[in-house]
């Protein structure tokens, strides 16, 4: 059992912000984190991938994440759609999803939760502070918290 967690968790963020993904990437690098990192643009391709989909059909390519970071505004299906068809999902209901977001708005943060969300951060705009957010992330839901097996 303890050897489950310290394998290699996949971390899949969907994000339409083409510089988000990238601040978050380098702020990964530069933080050395093991954990692959990986990206959709919206949450259709969010859950094309989770559901091996369309371009993401190969399961070796479009590994099953252990936690999703999801940003609320994106075009095709937002967030908040996203986040509700994944905790329907039976096979999908245990992946933590943190929601990283500029939105500050409390309306957001409370129909997050409500809807299942594990976390909800305020996504951060420089690199020095997503560094930080993302080395929380990887030590909290990595090295603290024991994720839920797959169904």
């Amino acid at each position: 059992m303890i050897q489950q967690q310290l394998e290699s968790i996949v971390v899949l963020m969907a994000d339409d912000d083409a510089a988000d993904r990238e601040l978050t990437q380098e702020a990964w690098d530069a933080s050395k984190l093991a954990n692959p990192l990986r990206f959709v643009e919206n949450g259709r391709q969010l859950l094309d991938y989770l559901r091996h989909q369309g371009k993401f059909s190969d399961p070796a390519s479009a590994p099953r994440p252990g936690i999703i970071l999801l940003d609320l505004n994106m075009p095709v299906m937002d967030g908040r759609e996203a986040l509700k068809e994944i905790k329907r999902d039976e096979h999908l209901r245990r992946i933590p999803v943190v929601i990283m977001t500029t939105s500050e708005a409390e309306q957001d943060i409370v129909k997050s939760y409500d809807l299942g969300a594990a976390a909800y951060v305020i996504k951060p705009v420089t690199f020095e502070r997503m560094t930080d957010v993302v080395k929380t992330i990887e030590h909290f839901w990595v090295e603290i918290v024991k994720l839920a097996p797959a169904k």
